[in-house]
């Protein structure tokens, strides 16, 4: 897992066991800015870094210049770091960092942040750079791993949080790590140390209603209960930019997959795993199995992505948001 990985190579800073390169890519940029941040932060004292650490652009350095920059020896410091943010502007050349990779000078802390890119291993620069250095690939995380991932966070700092609470953090803020962390940060000053996070504090704290979202939207549906997913419906239709239809839909079109998975599972037993959720959940999955027919799921589906091509503009571009989530309603529960 990305997070235990970076966590792990902040733990080795701090003891001491300090690398020459720091090679940092991948789709995920919450991690690079992680490491990044904290080897800005710490490896100096401030007054060291006044004339050791150097903070560079891919888009306004050239490969040779970081080399230099980087067998400089530090000045009344043990060593000197430099960091080269936006390395990925430097795609085309970088591997011109080769031979420096091979032999590193120990006195530098070279930091690379080459975001949503990876080096190709079979490369000399990789294979260097895992001999001599550190080489992390954040992966960018699926809408699905967030819940869980804010859940481990939050674990670690002594919180809990229930899951209706990580589910409306996931829908509002997407698998955007660095804002979501923004908001736990924000929760975290607010709530006591130990204390569960619930939805009535993420809706009184971070503007999310706990009632009028499309995970309730999700369960009325499930449960069929009608008058209510119709009053959230209104709700979207009325404050529509906050609730755009195509987030609607993608999120009703995973949770009806899950629901046709759940039907054709041959045993029902380890169907949380079998389904990639967790077990709390569950219930949910099965009321709705018994709610639609593996039949009716199936036209489900049909009509969630009719709905997702014409919120697109495709067949019914005057049509709002409101109108098209209540037709998709109106032939779900018929």
């Amino acid at each position: 897992m990305s997070l235990d990985t970076a966590r792990a190579i902040i733990l080795d800073i701090q003891r001491g066991n300090i690398k020459p390169i720091y090679f940092l890519a991948g789709e995920e940029p919450f991690y690079i800015d992680m490491i990044s941040g904290y080897i800005e932060k710490t490896v100096l004292s401030e007054d060291e870094k006044g004339f050791n650490q150097m903070v560079l652009y891919g888009r306004d350095a050239e490969v040779e210049d970081i080399i230099s920059n980087a067998k400089r020896y530090p000045m009344m410091a043990q060593r000197q770091v430099i960091i080269v943010k936006e390395a990925q502007d430097l795609s085309r050349t970088i591997d011109n960092l080769g031979a420096y990779a091979q032999n590193p000078q120990p006195t530098t802390v070279l930091v690379l942040c080459y975001k949503h890119k990876k080096l190709d291993g079979r490369k000399s620069l990789g294979k260097h750079i895992k001999s001599h250095g550190v080489y992390f690939e954040g992966k960018k995380m699926y809408d699905n791993q967030v819940p869980r991932w804010i859940t481990d966070v939050l674990s670690k700092k002594g919180y809990s949080i229930t899951p209706k609470a990580s589910l409306m953090l996931t829908e509002f803020l997407g698998n955007d790590l660095g804002k979501i962390m923004k908001e736990l940060e924000k929760l975290e000053v607010i709530i006591r140390p130990g204390q569960q996070i619930t939805p009535q504090i993420v809706e009184e704290n971070i503007g999310i209603s706990k009632d009028f979202n499309n995970f309730e939207l999700q369960n009325a549906i499930g449960s069929r209960n009608i008058k209510k997913a119709f009053a959230i419906a209104k709700y979207f239709g009325q404050n529509s930019s906050n609730h755009p239809l195509l987030m609607t839909t993608a999120i009703l079109y995973m949770y009806f997959s899950k629901v046709l998975m759940y039907h054709a599972l041959p045993s029902k037993g380890n169907a949380a795993k079998d389904l990639g959720i967790t077990p709390y959940f569950i219930k949910d999955y099965e009321m709705a199995a018994r709610n639609y027919s593996m039949k009716k799921v199936g036209a489900i589906i049909h009509d969630i992505r009719m709905a997702d091509v014409k919120a697109k503009g495709v067949g019914s571009a005057s049509a709002s948001d409101g109108e098209l989530l209540n037709e998709l309603l109106f032939k779900i529960f018929s």
